[in-house]
């Protein structure tokens, strides 16, 4: 008898699955009859993102190569400039080498947008004394609104500040907290 409760419980799951497998959703996908605001791709022709309403959209076949390239620096340049934040190691105020190209968009933003204000906040560790920690914040802050001078940016365009440890990202005495809390902000007004 155990046996055939077995054999009657793999029949009703292999049944089960072969249903499931069978079964359709009901909708009809004509060519064309998509409901998204993204055309299907033709080979030769490219595709076409809409913005809603009764908008043309953007067609990658209408684009030159050119502009297809300048599209994709500008889209990369924008992504860089959400990254805000910069850190620094202990007890220096040089800027890494992995902010630099971030830090180039920022300068290319303000550049092309004079009217764009930002203010550069310098932090420091809580290690040191007061006078240090807003010191060292200060020099971090004025070697980031150097770089984005050279880099094209106006001095009209920067305040800088030092909060030195009063405005620490992370609380905790661990190196982990000491390395977060050691930035510059750039905060955009």
């Amino acid at each position: 008898m155990k046996l055939s409760a077995q054999t009657k419980l793999v029949a009703l799951l292999f049944s089960a699955g072969l249903f499931a497998g069978c079964s359709t959703t009901g909708e009809n996908m004509d060519e064309g009859a998509y409901d998204s605001d993204v055309a299907p791709i033709d080979q030769d022709q490219g595709s076409t993102v809409y913005g809603g309403g009764d908008q043309d959209g953007i067609s990658s076949s209408s684009m030159t190569d050119e502009e297809r390239m300048q599209a994709q620096q500008q889209a990369e340049q924008e992504a860089l400039r959400d990254i805000t934040t910069f850190y620094f190691d202990f007890d220096t105020s040089e800027i890494k080498p992995e902010a630099r190209d971030v830090l180039i968009a920022h300068a290319r933003y303000l550049s092309n947008n004079p009217g764009q204000n930002v203010r550069l906040e310098g932090h420091g560790d809580e290690r040191g004394s007061k006078e240090y920690n807003l010191a060292i914040g200060e020099r971090r802050a004025d070697a980031v609104e150097r770089f984005l001078i050279v880099n094209g940016a106006s001095r009209g365009q920067m305040e800088t500040i030092s909060y030195g440890e009063e405005k620490p990202a992370v609380m905790g005495s661990t190196e982990s907290a000491w390395a977060q809390n050691r930035r510059v902000e750039l905060v955009f007004e």
